[in-house]
């Protein structure tokens, strides 16, 4: 009997490390794709704009604070002098979260 326990205990572990490598994996991608975003409204262009992205993505491994993220692009868009509402960095970040988790669940 604690056998079967033990098994079912580990396939729980197995599945919880695998569902939260997803997680990560999406968040990270949504983060690229909002960098990316950010950087084409603040006129980055080629190694400039991948810099942005990456800069993004770096600044909130670990995080998952939908609200500090949004907070971080609209200082970044205020210090540039670039008009972004709140809503509209809300539902950019909704959009790249649909499409991130979208990618990963196709096996992209």
């Amino acid at each position: 009997m604690s056998d079967e326990f033990d098994r079912r205990e580990e396939g729980f572990e197995k599945r919880f490390a695998m569902s939260e490598e997803k997680r990560f994996r999406a968040l990270a991608r949504r983060n690229k794709a909002l960098g990316l975003w950010a950087a084409e409204l603040l006129g980055y262009e080629g190694e400039a704009a991948t810099a942005h992205a990456v800069a993004l993505v770096q600044a909130q491994v670990g995080r998952d604070d939908v609200g500090a993220l949004a907070a971080e692009l609209g200082a970044q868009f205020s210090r540039a002098g670039v008009d972004v509402s709140e809503h509209r960095i809300a539902r950019r970040i909704e959009e790249a979260t649909a499409q991130a988790l979208e990618e990963i669940a196709a096996g992209r």
